[in-house]
Formats: structure tokens, C-alpha cells, sequence
């Protein structure tokens, strides 16, 4: 009997502890305010709230960042395909990678780090953080900076047609992220994008 529940609790601590991936509704890829209207509205600003971010919309930002919308090419440019970009997603619950191509946060870090985030206060207090990094071993000169930039631009005014504050920035404690997250040489976060409800 003993040994049962020695077993019993062992496995119990087992699924705690592992990865809790979050699969994502499929993305909205149509509607919202018309372009030009959310051009016009497209704005940083830094005052977020903490109320969470429901999942459909964090796919739709997700998808307007790096998703793709042909086959094996992303809604941004990317330098001979290459692809060399990665959007990581920092919650209150953990640390996440974003995968396009099976719709999914693949958990690389369990707890609250949004203070490596960015030095802003603002930062810790937005229910949803993304960063920008990028594969040196795939870049071409400044074309991850392109592709990341037009990645923040998309985020930007899913933000304006949704009503969402947003802010990029290159304000990261890149070497707590790269020492948090494992990271080898080859990858470097180039920026930051904060995501939260209006106050």
C-alpha cells in the first residue's frame, strides 16, 4: 500500500511539474478596422493593465507577427526565406515559444519573468510580452532587423483595430533572457513588444 501511494504521488508531481503547452485557437485572418483606419490609430502606449489577453486574440497578434499566409512563408518578409526570427511569448504564467505552423506556445520557462521583459515598470504589469530574437546563423546583414521590424508594425495595428495599448522596445535585459532561456551563441533578442488592455 505504501508503495502505491509513494507511486501514486511520485506521478502526480510528475504532471505538475511538466510542460504545460498552450495550443491556440486558429487565427482571425480577416475583418477588423480597415487599414487605413488603423494606420491613422497606430500609437505606443505605455500604460497597460493587468487584465489577461484572451487566447483568440493573442493568435491573431501571434499570427500578425510571424505567422504564415502561403505555404512555408510568413505574413513579414524574411531575406531568402531564411526565417532566421523567433517570437518568444513572456506571460504571467511562463515563458513561451510560438509556433506558426502548429498553432502552439511550447513552454521553455515555468513562472513570472516578465522583469527580463524590459527595464520599464509598465512591463511587469502588461499581461503579455513578446520578444524578438533572431538566429545569427540564418541572418543576412540587417534583413532579421526588417523582418522584425515589420513583425512589430503588424502587432502594432492588430493592437489599433482591437483597441489594445502596445509599445516596442529595445529596452531587454538580453543577457538575463539569454541565460534564463539557454540560449547559445547563435541567438540574440533584438526587441520587445508590450501588449496589454487600455487603462
Amino acid at each position: 500500500m505504501r508503495t502505491f501511494l509513494t507511486l501514486t504521488i511520485f506521478f502526480s508531481l510528475s504532471f505538475t511539474v511538466m510542460a504545460q503547452d498552450i495550443t491556440l485557437p486558429a487565427p482571425q485572418r480577416s475583418g477588423g478596422k480597415p487599414l487605413f483606419d488603423a494606420i491613422n490609430e497606430r500609437q505606443s502606449i505605455k500604460n497597460p493593465t493587468s487584465t489577461p489577453i484572451d487566447l483568440q486574440t493573442l493568435s491573431d497578434l501571434l499570427w500578425a507577427a510571424y505567422g504564415f499566409n502561403r505555404e512555408d512563408r510568413r505574413v513579414v518578409p524574411s531575406p531568402m526565406n531564411r526565417q532566421e526570427l523567433f517570437v518568444y511569448v513572456v506571460l504571467k504564467e511562463g515563458i513561451y515559444l510560438y509556433d506558426a505552423k502548429t498553432n502552439k506556445l511550447f513552454e521553455k520557462v515555468k513562472g513570472d519573468h516578465r522583469t527580463v521583459a524590459g527595464t520599464q515598470d509598465y512591463v511587469y504589469v502588461a499581461p503579455v510580452n513578446l520578444l524578438y530574437v533572431v538566429d545569427k546563423s540564418k541572418e543576412t546583414g540587417t534583413g532579421a532587423y526588417i523582418s522584425c521590424g515589420c513583425a512589430a508594425q503588424d502587432v502594432y495595428l492588430v493592437c489599433a483595430s482591437k483597441g489594445l495599448a502596445c509599445a516596442v522596445r529595445t529596452s531587454v535585459d538580453k543577457n538575463a533572457v539569454s541565460k534564463l532561456l539557454k540560449f547559445d551563441n547563435r541567438l540574440e533578442v533584438i526587441a520587445g513588444q508590450t501588449i496589454g488592455h487600455k487603462k
